[in-house]
């Protein structure tokens, strides 16, 4: 009875089912229209998401590059923007046949050597205690952040006072032992081992992390079949540690190099009133300030220019290296 009541109440006089109250139906413009709209979500929901990043890199990645590259074949003055004349490669020539920009690439080298490799060295060996159970661990790697955390002016600023010839530290720790007194600001390899110490203090902490988050990635079962096997700690650093850790040491050599190709801040702050030059005989005047010189105290926008397009392609050819060992790597294991 309930049922054939039930029935009665969902059917048409005529026997049909009664249609929906509300709704739209099948094949009505307005369901057209939502299907269309739905389509046109689904596909440009995740280009507009992206839009901001490809808006802003154009702007300031993609446009700034193309404009520098236009004006290393110019000749474009900073106190004339609106004056350029046409020189094709000329101002790459002028660079290459430049004793200066020689120099700052040499400077920039000797530099990147003395503060990558002792930085990466040490940034493994503290990484390498940090791994094992210490009490504060968690307070350790904190501390390891904290060089990275300062900025480029404060550490610039302490160590000048370190290095200072009267009465800095460095000096005074070098006296109570019997060795005289260093200029470091003026002395060519001792101005770029300072440079490089700002360097070393600011970056080990951040390298020896990353080395520490590859170290607990690698198998503990490696380290028990080296100890059954009679491995010391040592062998095993070695045998063990230092194989499994190539892809990670490659990746922080290759960025350590790009950072030194870029040094800026540190020589600049360090050289006080001449570090736009480096010192007064340019001794640890890197890229970074030879392109800054030219462009924004000699006011030579293009020749600056060709020395941000020149630093691009060592860049490159970083990149290029690194890609070939990574591959050697890979064939190798």
């Amino acid at each position: 009875m309930s049922e054939t009541t039930e029935y009665a109440e969902t059917a048409s006089p005529s026997g049909d089912a009664a249609p929906a109250a509300s709704g739209t139906r099948k094949g009505s413009p307005t369901s057209s229209w939502r299907s269309r709209l739905y389509r046109w979500d689904i596909k440009a929901s995740p280009y507009v998401f992206v839009a901001p990043f490809f808006l802003f890199f154009g702007a300031f990645g993609l446009f700034p590059l193309l404009y520098t590259g236009w004006a290393s074949l110019h000749r474009l003055e900073l106190t004339n923007l609106d004056d350029s004349t046409w020189l094709g490669l000329e101002n790459y020539t002028n660079l290459l046949q430049s004793d200066y920009f020689w120099n700052a690439l040499g400077n920039t080298f000797t530099i990147g050597i003395i503060s990558t490799v002792p930085q990466l060295a040490i940034a493994l060996g503290i990484a390498h205690l940090l791994n094992y159970k210490l009490r504060g661990s968690t307070l350790w790697r904190v501390a390891m952040l904290a060089p990275y955390a300062t900025s480029v002016a404060s550490a610039s600023l302490v160590f000048t006072l370190l290095f200072a010839w009267d009465g800095g530290m460095v000096n005074w720790l070098a006296g109570s032992i019997g060795i005289d007194p260093i200029n470091w600001r003026e002395s060519s390899w001792g101005s770029q081992f300072a440079v490089s110490s700002i360097v070393i203090w600011r970056w080990t902490g951040y390298n020896a992390l990353i080395y520490l988050a590859a170290m607990q990635a690698v198998p503990h079962d490696l380290y028990e079949s080296a100890s059954l096997d009679g491995a010391s700690r040592w062998q095993q650093f070695r045998h063990v540690t230092i194989p499994m850790l190539r892809p990670t040491i490659l990746f922080t050599v290759v960025v350590s190099t790009i950072g030194a190709t870029q040094l800026f801040g540190e020589p600049l702050l360090f050289g006080g009133t001449a570090g736009s030059k480096g010192g007064a005989d340019h001794q640890f005047q890197t890229l970074g300030l030879y392109l800054y010189d030219q462009g924004w105290i000699n006011g030579h926008l293009g020749r600056a220019s060709a020395v941000a397009w020149l630093m691009l392609a060592i860049l490159l050819i970083i990149a290029a290296v690194n890609l070939l060992i990574a591959r050697r790597l890979r064939k190798a294991q």
